[in-house]
């Protein structure tokens, strides 16, 4: 089972602790044991450290941070340890780079953990994507 997930790039720490509780929960309740997550913002940020956490804790459990593009020149000193780029990411355009992620991210889901606030941007729009492909959408 897999779960993604998708949240605005503002949202406060306080939220941390409502995350470690939708993971633990699918973890033991759900059987999830695959965890995808994004790249951008804070959110993100949060999610891939109750990951990073929870792994320990949980140690058959595998996440991974789902780079939308490859890191450029500059970038060598960056740490990949537990990132991936779909081969599907490949040659797209810069500009669609994060769409097509976030689609790949939607389309492997059987969850979505969500933190959306408003009815616009990226986190509003891939969670109504994901409701439309059926997928179980959690909220926080």
């Amino acid at each position: 089972m897999v779960c993604t997930f998708f949240g605005h790039r503002d949202c406060p720490e306080t939220i941390r602790p409502a995350i470690v509780s939708a993971v633990e929960a699918l973890i033991v309740e759900k059987k999830v044991d695959t965890f995808y997550v994004g790249s951008q913002g804070r959110f993100d940020a949060c999610v891939r450290g109750v990951l990073r956490q929870l792994r320990e804790k949980y140690p058959h459990v595998d996440y991974a941070v789902v780079l939308p593009r490859l890191p450029g020149p500059g970038r060598a000193g960056e740490s990949l340890e537990d990132t991936v780029f779909p081969e599907a990411l490949e040659g797209v355009h810069p500009r669609y780079a994060l769409d097509r992620r976030n689609r790949w991210m939607v389309s492997r889901a059987d969850y979505v953990v969500c933190y959306v606030r408003h009815t616009w941007g990226g986190a509003w729009r891939y969670t109504q994507l994901a409701q439309k492909q059926k997928k179980t959408v959690i909220r926080l």
